[in-house]
């Protein structure tokens, strides 16, 4: 991408925005580092650890690709190395870039980082923190997700497939909120773009089964009315 710029240092890449006025660090995708500094964790649905980070006047999510299923007792956190421009991360802040220019609710990626060890990588990303926002299965959780929040949410995620992107962890917990009635969807490792396909109703389906294992979990009804709500918002998005 011409406003990306690569840093190497050793074995560490990085890839930031030509905008960038630092020059990235090894050191700012080192978590030990951002805990002894003050950094806290919040809870991931998904795999690991995610830290919020401060970083002058802003805050930052830095996250690490870590590996799910069965494979995780073996292989941690190591991914085969395939070049630069094929790993988890690299692809992951390149995608969210291109849904930034798009217009979608998406974090801003701000670095993307891999670390090479001959024929394996591991790797981190750091993204925007969305500052006043909580998960939709939290609001879930406490009966309190807002009546008018459904639609809105059902467009966000047919604006999302008609960029022909595939989210393979489209649930609850990647769906923020904040008081101001605006939604995001985040956590976009191993997404892929698609022609259009079978896969988008299966988003769907594996969206709608992710709220009623919410409501199951946290002995909450699932809402029936809320999902015709965010179906209409799906069908209307153009």
């Amino acid at each position: 991408m011409s406003d990306a710029r690569l840093v190497v240092d050793g074995r560490h890449q990085m890839l930031v925005d030509m905008d960038l006025r630092e020059v990235p660090r090894a050191a700012w995708f080192d978590a030990g580092e951002w805990r002894r500094g003050g950094a806290h964790a919040i809870e991931s649905s998904g795999r690991g650890e995610v830290l919020i980070v401060p970083h002058g006047a802003d805050m930052w999510v830095l996250r690490h690709y870590r590996r799910g299923g069965l494979v995780a007792r073996v292989i941690d956190d190591h991914y085969l190395w395939l070049g630069a421009a094929r790993t988890r991360a690299f692809r992951e802040w390149r995608l969210l870039r291109k849904l930034r220019a798009a217009g979608l609710p998406v974090p801003n990626p701000v670095a993307a980082h891999v670390e090479r060890k001959g024929a394996v990588y591991t790797a981190d990303i750091i993204t925007s923190y969305l500052r006043d926002t909580r998960k939709l299965s939290a609001f879930i959780a406490e009966s309190r997700a807002p009546s008018d929040c459904w639609r809105r949410v059902g467009a966000m995620i047919r604006a999302v497939h008609d960029q022909g992107v595939d989210h393979p962890d489209l649930t609850a917990h990647n769906v923020l909120l904040d008081g101001g009635g605006n939604c995001f969807l985040v956590d976009f490792d191993n997404a892929h773009v698609k022609p259009p396909g079978d896969w988008q109703r299966q988003g769907m389906v594996r969206f709608n089964r992710s709220l009623r294992k919410v409501a199951l979990e946290t002995g909450t009804a699932f809402d029936a009315a809320a999902w015709r709500e965010l179906e209409a918002g799906y069908a209307r998005r153009r």
